[in-house]
C-alpha cells in the first residue's frame, strides 16, 4: 500500500527552493546510509535552524532497506521537534535511473525524486523526465532532472567524462518536462578524487586549486530560466585536513581534491538552490573512526567510535549550513 510524504511529517522542495532562490541561499542536501549520519545531519539543521534535504541513493536504499529508511524519515521528523526545532524535511532520491525506481520511492514516502536521465540522449532524457514527472506531481512529489554529465565515482554514479550543460538546451526541457529543479554541469564531479594534481595550480600557500568552475554557464542558465532552481551535484569541498588525518593514520586518500568552498558560496548566492555534499561526511566520519582504532586498538564497542563519528560529522555540516550554504537562520 502506498505511503504519501504527508503522512511521514515531510515537505517537498517546492516552497524551500522559492525562498532560497529568493534568498541569495543554498538548501543542504546531505546523503546518509545509517544512524549516526542522519542524526548528525538532523542534529546539525536544528542547531543552526536550517532546512534540510535528506538524500539516499539507490545503493543507500537498498543498503539500508526501504521499510527501515521510510520509518527513519518518520522518526526524523519526530526526533527534530524532540530537538526543539521544527525544520522542514526533505527525503529525496539522488541519481534515480529508471521510472520504476522513482515510482517505488514516491510510493514509499519520498517528498522529491530526481530522475538522472543524463545518459540517455536528449530526446530519451526529456521522454523519461516528463514520466517521471507526471507520476509524482499526481502524488505532490517535485522532481529534479538533469543536463550534462558529471564526472567522477560515488555509490552508483559512474562518468568517466563530463559534459558541460548546454545553456541552449535548459528552457527547452524545462517547458517540456514540467521538471521542478534542474541538476547543470558546469566542473564540479562526483567522489573524493575530484581532480588531479596535474589540473590545478598551487597558490602561494602551497594549496592546490582546481580549475574554475564554469559560472559563465551557470550565468547563461540563468538568463535562459530566470529564477528556476539550479542544483550543484558534486560539491565536496574535500578538506585536506581531514584527507592527512585519515592518511596519518593508515589510510590510502590519494590526490583527493574538491571545490573550493568560496566558490559553493558564490553559486549559492545565485539561483543554485540546492547543493549536494555527501564525500565531506565520509572523510569525516572516517578520519574521527580512525582516529578512536589508532589510539585505543583495543576498542571494539561500536558507540564508542561511531559516536565521535557523529560529532565530527556534526561540526562539519554546522559549519557547512553557516559558512558555505548560508542557510542557518533560514528555517
Amino acid at each position: 500500500m502506498a505511503v504519501s510524504y504527508k503522512d511521514l511529517g515531510l515537505v517537498n522542495t517546492k516552497e524551500l527552493f522559492k525562498k532560497a532562490v529568493d534568498g541569495g541561499y543554498a538548501i543542504p542536501a546531505y546523503n546518509f546510509n545509517n544512524m549516526e549520519q542522519m542524526q548528525a545531519i538532523l542534529q546539525a539543521c536544528v542547531e543552526t535552524k536550517s532546512p534540510v534535504i535528506l538524500q539516499v541513493s539507490s545503493g543507500a536504499r537498498n543498503y539500508a532497506n526501504a521499510t527501515l529508511l521510510r520509518n527513519m524519515a518518520k522518526g526524523a521528523v519526530e526526533y527534530v521537534k524532540e530537538l526543539g526545532c521544527e525544520i522542514p524535511i526533505v527525503l529525496h532520491l539522488d541519481h534515480g535511473d529508471t521510472f520504476e525506481l522513482c515510482k517505488d520511492c514516491i510510493d514509499n514516502g519520498f517528498s522529491s525524486v530526481m530522475i538522472d536521465g543524463s545518459h540517455h540522449s536528449y530526446e530519451e532524457n526529456v521522454a523519461l523526465t516528463k514520466k517521471v514527472v507526471e507520476y509524482a506531481h499526481a502524488h505532490g512529489v517535485t522532481v529534479e532532472g538533469e543536463l550534462g554529465v558529471l564526472a567522477g565515482v560515488e555509490d552508483d554514479v559512474v562518468a568517466e567524462h563530463s559534459t558541460y550543460t548546454k545553456p541552449e538546451e535548459v528552457e527547452d526541457f524545462v517547458k517540456k518536462t514540467g521538471v521542478d529543479s534542474l541538476a547543470i554541469s558546469i566542473g564540479t564531479s562526483h567522489g573524493a578524487n575530484k581532480f588531479t594534481p596535474a589540473q590545478c595550480t598551487v597558490n602561494e600557500d602551497g594549496v592546490l586549486i582546481p580549475p574554475m568552475l564554469r559560472f559563465d554557464i551557470l550565468e547563461e542558465i540563468e538568463k535562459r530560466i530566470p529564477g528556476f532552481p539550479i542544483v550543484l551535484h558534486g560539491s565536496s569541498s574535500v578538506p585536506q585536513e581531514y584527507v592527512k588525518m585519515i592518511n596519518e593514520l593508515g589510510g590510502k586518500m590519494k590526490d583527493a581534491v574538491g571545490i573550493p568552498e568560496e566558490w559553493l558560496r558564490r553559486a549559492a548566492k545565485s539561483a543554485v538552490c540546492k547543493i549536494n555534499i555527501d564525500s565531506d561526511g565520509r572523510l569525516a566520519m572516517t578520519a574521527a573512526v580512525r582516529k578512536v582504532l589508532t589510539e585505543k586498538p583495543g576498542e571494539f564497542d561500536p558507540r564508542k567510535y561511531l559516536g565521535p563519528a557523529r560529532e565530527e560529522l556534526k561540526k562539519l555540516y554546522m559549519h557547512k549550513n553557516i559558512e558555505v550554504l548560508g542557510s542557518a537562520n533560514q528555517a
